[in-house]
C-alpha cells in the first residue's frame, strides 16, 4: 500500500465533517447560546481542515537551510488568525445573548415583523396581485400586523418581572 505524505488521515476528515455538520445544525436554532456553540464547532472544523490541508509536519521553516522538507507556515498563520476572529465573534454573540436575557428573560432570536407580514400576504395570495400603490398598501399592512414579541414583553413587565 502506497501512502504519500499528502494523504489526509481518514479519522480527521470524518471529524471535520462531524464538526461542521453539527455546527450547521446548531446555527439553525433560535437560541443564541446554541448559535454560539455552532459557530465555535464550525470554526474548529475549518481550523482542522486547514491543518489537514497543510500536509504533514516538516522541519521548521524559519531556521537555517536543510535537506529535509520544510513545513508550510501559511496554514498555521491562517489558523491563528481564525482563532482570534472566532474569539471576537464569540464575545460579541455572548454579549448579545446576555443582553437579550436581561431584556426578555431568554436568548432566542425573534421573528422579524416584516417576514411575518410577507408570510401573511403569501398565505392570503395577495403577494402576486400587487397594486401600483404598493408602498401605501405596505404601510397599511404594517399598521395592522401585530408584533407578538412586544405583547410578550409587556406581559412579562406587567407580571412584576422587573
Amino acid at each position: 500500500m502506497i501512502v504519500s505524505e499528502m494523504t489526509p488521515n481518514l479519522v480527521l476528515v470524518i471529524l471535520i465533517g462531524i464538526l461542521v455538520a453539527t455546527g450547521v445544525y446548531l446555527l439553525l436554532e433560535r437560541s443564541l447560546t446554541r448559535i454560539l456553540i455552532g459557530v465555535a464547532l464550525i470554526g474548529n472544523g475549518v481550523n482542522l481542515l486547514l491543518l489537514v490541508a497543510g500536509g504533514a509536519a516538516g522541519a521548521p521553516p524559519l531556521v537555517g537551510e536543510s535537506e529535509e522538507p520544510m513545513a508550510d507556515p501559511v496554514p498555521q498563520a491562517l489558523i491563528l488568525t481564525a482563532i482570534v476572529i472566532t474569539l471576537g465573534f464569540t464575545a460579541f454573540i455572548l454579549a448579545m445573548a446576555y443582553r437579550s436575557w436581561q431584556l426578555h428573560g431568554h436568548d432566542e432570536v425573534q421573528d422579524d415583523v416584516e417576514d411575518r407580514r410577507v408570510a401573511k400576504r403569501t398565505e392570503e395570495g395577495a403577494l402576486d396581485a400587487r397594486a401600483d400603490d404598493a408602498s401605501v398598501n405596505a404601510a397599511m399592512e404594517a399598521l395592522t400586523v401585530r408584533d407578538e414579541t412586544e405583547d410578550e414583553d409587556n406581559e412579562q413587565s406587567e407580571g412584576g418581572a422587573r
